[in-house]
Order: structure tokens, then sequence, then C-alpha cells
């Protein structure tokens, strides 16, 4: 149905049917910006008086300014309204001649693992921190509790649960200095408990793996097929597994029903633990997310969330959903390792209010609107290079002709991107062969220099 917009002279066209309203005028507004029908500094109404216009409720209006004010198409201040924001026209990106770069200096970051930082939502965190910090009770100024602010706790366990399918309660909740420092507090717990090794992906970070063995594990290799992980071969092989079940990283690929089930059945009968690394679990676009492997059981499964990729690295925020034997222990480790008071306070007042879904909606379109470039330039310019895990995360996986891996690198770095090959990724002792591919996050870059990013990358491959 469309509604006339009279005082800008521009046609809405809404569908009023159910669900679809609110998604509707978010696209007629976005298309009305784009097109040029409305131009950059318009004042757009009030969203009452729009509402009242187009005989919406002003709530619907209200969360579409703020979705579009997220994306960029809006910007709101303080006294003059909601606004049609400057936006510098998207040109053509140019093809320079391919020169050496400065070594250290990349032109473009491709390294898999970091969001826009750019985008990170600065005015809705300084008010949520406002909102946190003057309703926070004196005694939160104090030592506190080892595990976390309990309205961080209660927070976490609501959305956890609703967004990600974890079976939590705020008592069974810890939180930790990111996900490197939860990982640290487990690993001394599980040297000291059994001293059993902890096996890895064949696949995985090896920062990781480092920081397993630093602190007294070994990390043996699970093992791998062409459908993915395996629990342990040999029931004493380890005390607990580390994994990425929802979206493994750098492969990309949800492991399989059939492999979760294994999985939890291999814990149940060693007494053994799984620790779940949910590094990006809130970023899937071809269908809904896959849900969290903890679901299955509460019991045996160690969940770890952090922040790092959905809003900052640098806010060092990060949880663990524990079994309940395992709290104390982990509380005795977290000695001075908890992270400041401010920002768990200013979390849980942005996950109650909503701005925390509103944030990771507008990092979701954001970021399936550059894999969908990424494939598409690839397939225009790079026809040959086969790209896979690219249903959800921040990266994708460009598999390249066998031997080329070394050298599409260094092609790479002369012209100005910084990119890690596969063969980085790969356990030292895993018994898989080797496969040579690119792994590019599509995160980092901002808006800008995407496109020169996507240019630089397509010229450096075979």
């Amino acid at each position: 149905m469309a509604k006339s917009w009279a005082t800008f002279g521009v046609d809405l066209h809404l569908d009023r049917s159910g669900p679809g309203l609110r998604r509707s005028l978010t696209e007629a507004l976005r298309e009305a910006v784009r097109g040029g029908r409305l131009a950059p500094g318009t004042r757009l109404p009030s969203s009452r008086s729009l509402a009242a216009d187009l005989g919406v409720a002003r709530n619907t209006v209200a969360e579409v300014y703020a979705d579009l004010i997220a994306e960029g198409w809006l910007a709101a201040r303080q006294g003059s309204g909601t606004r049609v924001a400057d936006r510098t026209p998207a040109t053509p990106a140019r093809r320079p001649a391919p020169h050496p770069r400065e070594p250290g200096r990349p032109a473009y970051d491709l390294v898999p693992g970091t969001p826009e930082l750019a985008s990170f939502p600065r005015a809705q965190w300084l008010r949520a921190a406002r909102r946190a910090l003057s309703a926070a009770p004196d005694q939160a100024l104090g030592y506190g509790d080892p595990r976390g602010r309990v309205e961080l706790r209660t927070a976490l366990a609501g959305y956890l649960s609703r967004a990600r399918g974890v079976h939590a309660d705020p008592d069974r909740i810890v939180v930790c200095a990111g996900f490197l420092g939860g990982l640290g507090v487990l690993a001394e717990l599980l040297r000291r408990r059994a001293g059993k090794a902890v096996a890895v992906e064949s696949y995985g970070l090896p920062h990781h793996r480092r920081l397993l063995q630093r602190a007294g594990c070994d990390t043996p290799p699970l093992p791998f097929d062409d459908r993915g992980t395996l629990p342990p071969d040999d029931p004493a092989a380890a005390g607990a597994v580390l994994l990425t079940p929802s979206h493994q990283f750098p492969l990309g690929l949800p492991l399989l029903p059939e492999r979760r089930t294994a999985l939890i059945d291999w814990a149940r009968r060693t007494g053994g633990l799984v620790l779940e690394d949910d590094y990006d679990g809130e970023f899937r676009y071809d269908r809904q997310p896959v849900g969290a492997l903890q679901g299955l059981d509460p019991d045996r499964v160690v969940y770890l969330g952090t922040a790092s990729k959905s809003l900052a690295p640098a806010l060092r925020l990060g949880w663990l959903v524990l079994p309940p034997p395992l709290v104390e222990e982990v509380m005795d480790g977290m000695a001075g390792r908890t992270p400041g008071v401010l920002d768990q306070l200013t979390l849980a007042e942005f996950l109650g209010s909503g701005g925390y879904d509103r944030h990771v909606r507008s990092a979701r379109l954001r970021y399936r609107r550059r894999r969908d470039a990424l494939v598409a330039a690839l397939a225009e310019r790079a026809p040959g290079v086969r790209v896979t895990g690219i249903a959800a995360g921040l990266h994708a996986v460009l598999e390249l002709p066998p031997g080329t891996e070394r050298q599409t690198v260094r092609a790479a770095a002369w012209h100005g991107l910084a990119v890690h090959g596969l063969s980085m990724f790969r356990h030292p002792d895993a018994d898989v062969p080797p496969l040579d591919a690119l792994v590019v996050g599509y995160g980092t870059p901002p808006d800008h220099a995407w496109a020169g990013a996507l240019d630089a990358l397509c010229r450096a491959l075979p």
C-alpha cells in the first residue's frame, strides 16, 4: 500500500500486512535516500508525526530510525532531530598500476578475526554507560563477586538463552577478560584436576594452542575428515576438547549433527569436558543461527563467548557458562582477572535496553553486503577460485590451485594486502593433507576502503 509523505513529496510503498511493516518502512526509507529522493541534510519528521502520517505505531518508526542511523543512512544530533546523513557517493575504484608497498604497512587489512572498529556504537555505548553509572549502587564500586557483576550475568543469561540456545542462570556465568582470559583460567583448572591434554581442532588458532601449552597442557589434534571434526580416537588421550562447533575456524563449516552427538557421547563416557568457542555465533546470513552445542548437555560443555566480534576486542569482555561443579574452582582462579565494573555495567545496560540487538542486526546486514560483494567480485574476476565457509562469520576461505598459497600470500603483500594463508592455522601434527587457500577477513576494512581492498585482492589471486 502506498502512503504519501506529503511534507516531502515522497511516496513510501509499505507492506501493511503482518510483521513485514517495519522491514517495509526501513527499505522504503533506505531506497528514498539511496535514490536521491531524500537529499543529504534533509530533516525527517519526528517519529510521532511520521507515525501519525503513515498510520503506524510510533515505536515502529522509532525503531526504523534507529536501524537506519546504525547503518549510516540517517544521523541524529541532540536538538536538531533526525536527518539524512551526508554520504559521499561511491565511485568505481580505479585500478592503479601495481607497486611495492613499504614492508609492515599494508594498505588493506584482510586478516580474519577483527570486526569493523569504525562501526563501534560510540554514542549508544556512551548513553548506556551514563545510565548504568547513574543507576549503579555504591557497593558496585567495591571488589565484588569474582564471577562478575550480577547485572551483567543476569542480562547475559537472558540473551544467551534467547539468541544462542544456551542453558544458563546467572550463578553459572563467570565474566572474564575476553576469550583468552577465560581459556587461561580453564587451562590452569584442567591441569590441576587431571594433568590431561586438551585436544584441539586440526585447523585452528595457533595462539590458542600456545596458551594451553604454556599452562602445561598438551594439545593433540582431533581427528578430521571431509565431514569435519571427530571426537578423540583414544578415550584416555585428552581430558577436554576445544572446538568451534557453530562455525569452525577457519574452515567455516558447522559441526554436523551426528558429530555433535558423538562429541557429547564421548564427554559422558569419559568424564571429559567440551570447551565451546562461540566466537561469532550472532553472524549467520543464510538461515537462523546454529544453536550452541552447550544446549545438548550443559553439565559437560563449557560455553565461552565474547563481545570481541560483535562490539570490539578492546573491551576485553568475555564470559564462561559453566557446569555447576566447576563454578567454585573457576572463581578461585579469577582473582585480579575480572574486567572493569563500569564496562560490565555498561554492557548489561546495552543488552537490557535492546541496543546490543540493534547493533548486531546492523552489523549483520553490513557484513552480509560485504560477503556478497566479495563473492560477486571473485565470480567475475577470479572464477577459478572456489569460495567456502561463507554462510556465517566475518571471513571466507578462498581455495587456490595446489602449490600456490605461498606465492599468493606474497603477491597479496606486494599489492598492499595483509592476509593469511590457511597453512598458518594447520596443527603441525594434524593427520590431514595440506590445502592451499587464503583466509580472507572481510570485517576489518572500513566501508570506504572495501572496494579498493577487493580490487587489490582480485589482482593478487592466481
